[in-house]
């Protein structure tokens, strides 16, 4: 039942974060404009704060160079300035992959320290110099610092030498162009080794125009993954997402179907 019922809710996108979803259902019933009109406005809480508002300028004329300026300007809405809570769980529960584990538009690096220690080497990439120097000097006194690195890379033309256990997206996936979704596909499949878990945190998933953050479905990631070979394993509601973000997040596990099993 409850499946289904947040599969419903998700459909139907009653995007009302702080209300309660019995209050939410009633609500609906009762005033049915009403609750179309609280829609849009609810709805565009992460979207119309000032800060993303920045973002979309900054990035809108030149994608790195203004991911670079924004930055440089302090316009980092999607920084949580602490690692994700619910990475910190799937840490502690021992339900991360060990090896090596890649954090792709890492930004401060909350989570790639989070990850690192001595069976997982965590490496953070991101496009912006100034989010990588942001990281070193947030991470430079870590006591696990010898089981992490921070890159400033493209992760799209980045050739590693070594593949990876672990491919942890957050505000990375939303971030980049809808059209460039295929090549993400694609440059995940090239740096996971075949055998290797891609974790994808999926946010927002609501209804909004434009980006970044662009809105995202899970059949957004099932489209460009299925090709790869990569089939989820569980999907589940991130019940650890932070206020502002509770029920507009996913964690996804996906894993390539090795061989000829079509799992």
């Amino acid at each position: 039942m409850k499946l289904s019922l947040s599969f419903a809710l998700r459909i139907r996108n009653l995007a009302a974060p702080f209300t309660p979803l019995g209050a939410t259902l009633s609500m609906e019933n009762n005033n049915h404009h009403h609750h179309h009109h609280q829609r849009r406005t609810t709805n565009s809480g992460v979207e119309s704060s000032p800060g993303v508002q920045k973002l979309q300028q900054l990035v809108k004329t030149n994608s790195s160079a203004g991911w670079e300026e924004s930055w440089k300007q302090g316009v980092t809405p999607w920084d949580l300035g602490r690692p994700t809570p619910v990475v910190l769980h799937l840490r502690d529960t021992g339900s991360l992959p060990m090896g090596r584990a890649l954090v792709p538009g890492c930004g401060t690096g909350y989570d790639v320290v989070a990850m690192a220690c001595p069976g997982r080497y965590a490496v953070g990439l991101d496009i912006s110099e100034e989010g990588i120097k942001k990281a070193k000097q947030m991470s430079s006194s870590s006591p696990n610092a010898d089981y992490f690195t921070f890159l400033k890379e493209d992760f799209f033309s980045w050739c590693p030498t070594d593949l990876f256990d672990l491919i942890f997206d957050y505000t990375f996936f939303c971030a980049i162009e809808p059209d460039m979704r295929s090549a993400w596909a694609q440059q995940i499949q090239n740096l996971l080794k075949p055998d290797g878990e891609l974790i994808t945190l999926m946010f927002p998933m609501d209804d909004h125009a434009g980006g970044p953050p662009y809105k995202v479905a899970v059949e957004d990631y099932e489209e460009v993954l299925h090709p790869m070979g990569f089939k989820a394993i569980s999907i589940v509601d991130n019940e650890l997402a932070i206020e502002a973000r509770k029920g507009r997040e996913k964690l996804g596990r996906w894993k390539r179907a090795v061989g000829n099993s079509s799992l």
